[in-house]
C-alpha cells in the first residue's frame, strides 16, 4: 500500500468500545458534531483506512475513577493492531489516578501489548498533568519511549448541555500543565491534541518552545482553523504538526478536502499528513 497519510487521532467505535460511552456521552457527541454514528467493527474500520491508503492510530481511554464507566480495553485495541498491523497503531488508555497500577499498565502496554503511546483526557479524568503525584507515570512513559497524547482545549463531550456533563475545561489548558511536564521531563514526547482553543496561542508558544511537544489538528474542520494556527503550521512548527481527524466525529474525507483549501506549502502539506508521523512513530 502506498501510504498517503497517517491519522493520529482515531476513536474505536465498535460495540466493545462504546460500552465506555455511557451517561449520554454518545448522544451528546453526535448532537455536537451534527451526525449520528453507528458502531463500526475493527475489521470494517481497518478496511476503510486501507481504502483511504492511510494508517490510523487507535486511542483507548480510561476515566473509570472519575466516571465509574468501563474503559475502552487496552487489550481490545492491541488485538486490533495485531490483526491489522498494516493499518493500525495503538495508544493505551491509562487512568492516572490509579497510581502504581497506572504505571504498571503503561509498562504492560509497551512490553506485552506492543502499543506505542498513552492517551489522556484531563477534562474527563479530572487531573492536572503537572501534579507531582503523576510524575512517576510520565517518567515511566519516557523511559519506555511511550508517546503521551493529551486532550487540550474545548471538549466536544458534554458541549451544549447544562453543566457540560460536569467536565471542567480548566484541566485542558496546555500551559502550565503540559508545558511543565515537557520542561521537567524532556525525554517525554507529548502530543497536544486538537487546536487548543481558547488557549491556542499558549499551545503554539509551548510547541515552539518545547521541542518534545507536537500538536495534532484533530477535532476541528480545517475551514475553521484560526490564522495563527495556519501560519505556524506552515512555518516554524511544520515539523511538529500532525494530521488527525477525530474519527468518527469528523471524517478524513471532509478534513482533507478542507485542508486542501488552506494556503499550506506543498512540502509542508506532506509533512503534516505523513512525514512527521512516520518519523515520530519510526515507520520506514
Amino acid at each position: 500500500m502506498e501510504l498517503k497519510a497517517i491519522d493520529v487521532h482515531v476513536h474505536p467505535w465498535d460495540d466493545v468500545s462504546l460500552a465506555s460511552m455511557g451517561g449520554g456521552r454518545k448522544e451528546i457527541m453526535a448532537g455536537y458534531f451534527g451526525r449520528d454514528i453507528e458502531p463500526v467493527s475493527m475489521t470494517e474500520l481497518a478496511d476503510q483506512y486501507r481504502a483511504r491508503k492511510m494508517m490510523a492510530v487507535l486511542l483507548a481511554s480510561d476515566d473509570s475513577t472519575a466516571s465509574g464507566l468501563p474503559p475502552v480495553p487496552n487489550d481490545h485495541v492491541a488485538k486490533a493492531v495485531k490483526d491489522h498491523p498494516d493499518v493500525f497503531l495503538g495508544f493505551a488508555g491509562v487512568d492516572p489516578w490509579k497510581g502504581k497500577l497506572a504505571v504498571e499498565e503503561a509498562k504492560r502496554a509497551r512490553e506485552e501489548l506492543g502499543l506505542v503511546g498513552l492517551k489522556f483526557n484531563p477534562g474527563r479524568q479530572f487531573f492536572f498533568a503537572n501534579d507531582k503525584r503523576f510524575y512517576p507515570l510520565w517518567e515511566e512513559a519516557a523511559k519506555l519511549e511511550l508517546i503521551c497524547l493529551f486532550h487540550t482545549g474545548m471538549m466536544g463531550n458534554g458541549a451544549g448541555t447544562r453543566g457540560g456533563l460536569g467536565f471542567k475545561l480548566k484541566y485542558t489548558a496546555p500551559v502550565p500543565y503540559l508545558d511543565d511536564i515537557a520542561a521537567d521531563i524532556p525525554e517525554l514526547t507529548i502530543i497536544s491534541a486538537h487546536p487548543g482553543w481558547p488557549r491556542l496561542e499558549d499551545q503554539l508558544a509551548m510547541a515552539l518552545h518545547k521541542g518534545n511537544v507536537y500538536i495534532d489538528l484533530s477535532g476541528w474542520a480545517p475551514k475553521y482553523f484560526p490564522p495563527a494556527l495556519v501560519q505556524y503550521a506552515n512555518s516554524r512548527l511544520q515539523d511538529r504538526v500532525l494530521f488527525g481527524s477525530d474519527w468518527p466525529v469528523i471524517l478524513p474525507e471532509r478534513w482533507l478536502a478542507e485542508f486542501e483549501e488552506l494556503a499550506i506549502k506543498p512540502e509542508v502539506r506532506s509533512k503534516i499528513l505523513l512525514e512527521n508521523a512516520k518519523k515520530l512513530f519510526g515507520i520506514p
